[in-house]
Order: C-alpha cells, then sequence, then structure tokens
C-alpha cells in the first residue's frame, strides 16, 4: 500500500514539473546548465573555449580525441572543468575521476554488459526485485506524461529495468539506455547514473554536463539505493529525458523514492531483527553474542567486544575479535551466534534508558532520556531526526550536507553536536556520530503502523508533519512523504474517527477530499459533520 500512495505526491508535483518542461523541449531553445563560465544572465553556459563545431554547435572544453584531430584523452585531461567559474563541483569531480579512468569524450554508445539471456534470472535475484513496483509505478507514470524514462541498475550501473514514454525509449536505445547495457562512470563518464552510484547521493546532470558529447541532448536526474542492513549499495534509480534540464520537482521525487524503498528495507530488516531475537530471548543462560546474517550486532554484547559490526568469515568457523580473542560462529535460523566469549547472556546489564522523540506537529519539539524531558531548538532536533532515520552513523560532512546542502560547514555540525551530547549525555556515539540508546520516535512509529496497515493508530499517532518548520532537504522529504502515505491510507481505511482526527492537524484541518468524506459519512446531525460542512464552506 504504501508504495502507491506516492501517486498523490507525484501529482503535486507534476504541474510544476510539466510546466518547466513545456519550454525546455525544443533543441534550439536556450542552452542548458553546463560547467564552464556563465553568461552575462548569470546562467552557467558549457565551457567552449570558444570553439564551435561545423554544425555551429559548441564543442564542450573537455572534449578528447575526436575522428577529424586525433585529440588524445591525455590532452583533455588538462581541461577537465572546475578549474574556472561557475562550474559544480560535483560535478568538475566527476570530469576529473572519468578522465583519469581513461573515457574518451567521443566515446559512443553505452555498452553491453549482460549476457541478456540471463537477464531475467538476474532481476528475480536482485534484492530491489521486491520492490519494482514502489520504485517505477509513481515514477513511470510521470515519466511517460513528461517526456521521460526511469531506469533501474544494479550497483554496478548496468540497467535491470526500464519504463517511460515510447518516443524516448526509442532514443535511448541510441544511446545504449537501455537493459544489459552499464552507465558506470568508467564506462560512461559523468552521468546521472554512474555520478550518483560514485558519489553515493541524490545527482542532476543536465546537457554538456555529461562528459560524453553523445549524451549533451540528456538530462538525468538519480538516486542511489543502499541496504540498511548490509550498509551496500544496492543499485540506483534514475529518470532520464532529452529536455536540455530538468525541473527541481524531479530531482526531488526521485530522491523521495528512494529514500523510502530504503525505508521499506529498513522495516524488513527491524521485522527480520525482531523474529530473530524473540528466538534468541528463549536462550536465557546461554552465553553467546547474537548477530544477523550480514555480521551486525544484534544482542549479547553489552561491552562492545565487537562493535556494531562483524566481518564475517569467507569460509569456516573461527572469528578474530578486535582484541586478539578467537571465538566459534555458529549458525542460529537466519543468523549467527558468536561463542567463547565472557560475556553470558544472563548477565548483561539492564539496558541504557531509551530516547525518546517527540517531533510531530506544531509543537515544541522535545526528547525525552528516563524521567528527563528536554525542549530541543529546532537545529538540535533536526540532527536527532536525521540520526533516528540513520542508524549506521552519519559523519559531521553528512549531516552538514543534510541540513544544509552544498553550503554546510561541519565545523558548525560538531560545534552542535558537543552541545546536543552535553543535554543527552550517553545517547550519541561518535565517529560516526550516531545514536546509542534505542530510540523511540513517534515519526519512526508511523513507518509500522504504515507497514502494519493500522488505520486507527495511525490517526492516534500522527499529529501533524514532521518537525514542519524544518527547511533541511533530508527532513523535508520524509515529512512528503510522512504525509501522503498517512493521507492515503487514512481515505483508503480509515474509519469517520480516523478521519476526524487526521482533520484536526495542520494539513487535516483544510483538506478538501477529507472534510468531503467526512461530511457523507458522518450522519447529518453530527457535529463532526457540521464542522466539515463548514469548514468546506469557507474553502
Amino acid at each position: 500500500m504504501s508504495y502507491a500512495d506516492l501517486d498523490a505526491y507525484s501529482r503535486r508535483l507534476r504541474a510544476a514539473h510539466d510546466e518547466a518542461l513545456s519550454g525546455a523541449g525544443d533543441p534550439g531553445g536556450p542552452a542548458p546548465a553546463a560547467p564552464g563560465r556563465t553568461s552575462d544572465s548569470g546562467e552557467p553556459v558549457a565551457a567552449t573555449r570558444g570553439r564551435t563545431s561545423d554544425s555551429g554547435e559548441p564543442v564542450a572544453a573537455t572534449r578528447g580525441r575526436t575522428s577529424d584531430s586525433g585529440e588524445t584523452v591525455a590532452a583533455a585531461r588538462g581541461r577537465v572543468p572546475g578549474l574556472g567559474e561557475g562550474t559544480r563541483r560535483l560535478i568538475s569531480t566527476s570530469w576529473r575521476r572519468s578522465v583519469e579512468a581513461g573515457v574518451d569524450p567521443e566515446h559512443g554508445p553505452a555498452p553491453l554488459s549482460l549476457d541478456l539471456s540471463h537477464l531475467g534470472d538476474l532481476r528475480d535475484a536482485h534484492p530491489l526485485r521486491p520492490l519494482l513496483p514502489l520504485l517505477t509505478e509513481t515514477l513511470a507514470r510521470m515519466a511517460d506524461e513528461s517526456r521521460h524514462i526511469v531506469v533501474v541498475t544494479d550497483r554496478d550501473g548496468r540497467v535491470l529495468w526500464r519504463d517511460g514514454n515510447l518516443g524516448v525509449m526509442r532514443s535511448a536505445d541510441r544511446i545504449g539506455l537501455s537493459e544489459g547495457h552499464g552507465w558506470s562512470e568508467e564506462r560512461m563518464g559523468t552521468n546521472g547514473i554512474g555520478t550518483a552510484l560514485a558519489a553515493l547521493r541524490p545527482v542532476n546532470v543536465y546537457s554538456a554536463e555529461h562528459l560524453l558529447r553523445l549524451l549533451h541532448v540528456w538530462s538525468c536526474s538519480a538516486a542511489p539505493i543502499v541496504d540498511p542492513d548490509s550498509g551496500e549499495v544496492l543499485g540506483c534509480v534514475d529518470v532520464s529525458g532529452t529536455a536540455p534540464s530538468l525541473h527541481p520537482a524531479t530531482a526531488a521525487l526521485v530522491g523521495t523514492v528512494a529514500r523510502l524503498a530504503e525505508s521499506q528495507l529498513a522495516l524488513r530488516m527491524y521485522e527480520r531483527d525482531e523474529r530473530l531475537l524473540r528466538r534468541y530471548e528463549e536462550l536465557r543462560g546461554r552465553p553467546g553474542i547474537l548477530l544477523s546474517a550480514t555480521g551486525r550486532v544484534i544482542a549479547g554484547d553489552p561491552g562492545g567486544a565487537l562493535g556494531p559490526r562483524v566481518r564475517l568469515p569467507a569460509d569456516g568457523d573461527r572469528l578474530l575479535l578486535r582484541d586478539g580473542r578467537t571465538v566459534t560462529l555458529e549458525p542460529f535460523c537466519d543468523g549467527y551466534l558468536v561463542s567463547g566469549t565472557t560475556t553470558p547472556v544472563t548477565t548483561a546489564p539492564s539496558p541504557p534508558p531509551a530516547l525518546r522523540l517527540c517531533f510531530l506537529g506544531e509543537g515544541i519539539p522535545t526528547a525525552a532520556v528516563g524521567e528527563r524531558r528536554l525542549p530541543l531548538s529546532l537545529r538540535h532536533a533536526e540532527i536527532l531526526a536525521l540520526l533516528a532515520l540513520h542508524p549506521r552513523g552519519l559523519s559531521a560532512e553528512q549531516l552538514s550536507f543534510h541540513l544544509y546542502g552544498d553550503a554546510g560547514n561541519p565545523v558548525t555540525i560538531r560545534a552542535e553536536i558537543h552541545r546536543l551530547r552535553a543535554q543527552l549525555r550517553g545517547t550519541i556515539g561518535a565517529k560516526p556520530y550516531r545514536l546509542t540508546s534505542p530510540v523511540e520516535a513517534d515519526f519512526l512509529e508511523l513507518r509500522h503502523l504504515l507497514a502494519a496497515n493500522a488505520p486507527a493508530a495511525l490517526a492516534r499517532t500522527y499529529k501533524g508533519p514532521l518537525l514542519p518548520r524544518s527547511e533541511s532537504p533530508e527532513i523535508r522529504r520524509e515529512r512528503d512523504e510522512l504525509e501522503v502515505q498517512v493521507r492515503a491510507c487514512l481515505l483508503l481505511h480509515g474509519s469517520p474517527d480516523d478521519l476526524w482526527t487526521y482533520a484536526q492537524t495542520a494539513n487535516g484541518r483544510d483538506d478538501l477530499q477529507i472534510l468531503e468524506r467526512l461530511a457523507e459519512s458522518l450522519p447529518f446531525a453530527d457535529h463532526r459533520a457540521a464542522a466539515a460542512r463548514a469548514r468546506l464552506y469557507a474553502c
């Protein structure tokens, strides 16, 4: 259910997206954003060194060898973008990686990297296969209407699935943007898929920002998907089209879909952990440390002898600890037990008190540890929310990017973390920054209730948007995802009581569809129906 609920979010963005594309599809229109200098109007233009091709098109300053001039890739290396003003750092860094990998800017279509006869088996075995409806359903509809295509790749940038506008797919076939072809930076230079996988962040690559001249009529927005269990990159979701630019709404939607996919993977991971933990707790009195199938420490290691994760041996059952001890690894249900340690399960100290976060609605965000309840500044609440959403932890640089974007300063984040750790002693670890206490957060509880399809509990828990004053890009995406899914769940499965509860929130108060449903489903004389009608008349 939670996949399809992104439709409402997609519809909200589509109007702005189509408006941006209405003037962008003409190949003879204004030049797209590209690395290099800026024009008199302030718009970035390709750094062309003043050269044009025979057809009058600008030649990118970093062109490698051409059939006419014989220029080599080595010669292009000295003219990589980023050395002049106006070039995005993300793009200039990617161009450097690509040129150093030997990518020729005059390279042809993407190479076929998979045996297509095995493509079906590879798709069925891929971890993203169960999430394919989520990854393509909403994006494919938007892409078809706005003349784009949706692409899902594996961790190496090889295309596994593709959908979208048929005309654009025919154009994509000519450049190899189709099933089985490889789009890593090492193969195709700077492009949405390869650069998102290399930078491990959502990216937009516009027109001549592509290293390959072949791709200068394309623009793309892509986001990597990371497995919250293993921490490994699983693949990438990408929206591409032949317009010279993309509306920011496209990037927002692509990033939202990738984040929602990671949230679904995390929910499945937590469910596996809970099943494993229940079986483990039946072994009271038996020493051992419980590991997941990927080597994450789940229980039984209060002293931290193993750290948060261990590297499982490729063969055998012996595991070397960080302190030099050797222990035995024993299969247990869907995970492992580490035996031979000095930490028996029955002597484990009581767990640390939970950190409770209340970040939904218009009130002041609060954190509670044990019996201590603390009001938080917006910035401290944003940091705790980000750490709760990334249980593996974040560096100061990552936190800074999630909070401020490219303009962030990690020094500021370290100072804020220092103040926050002084307030919430024993709950925030370092290297990377992470929450070390069990976390109970109202916005995380919403995810569990959505997965359980529990509309009554969902309506009681949802007090309003997540940190509504936050402008953090990451938190805004999470806030939009939750709002879309909660509203859709209540409209589909909620009772009139549930809808009335939602109608008291900031977004539900003037929601026409919610109010119409209440006015229709409640008895005419019910005071809630009267209130719904009054709000409808006022709108």
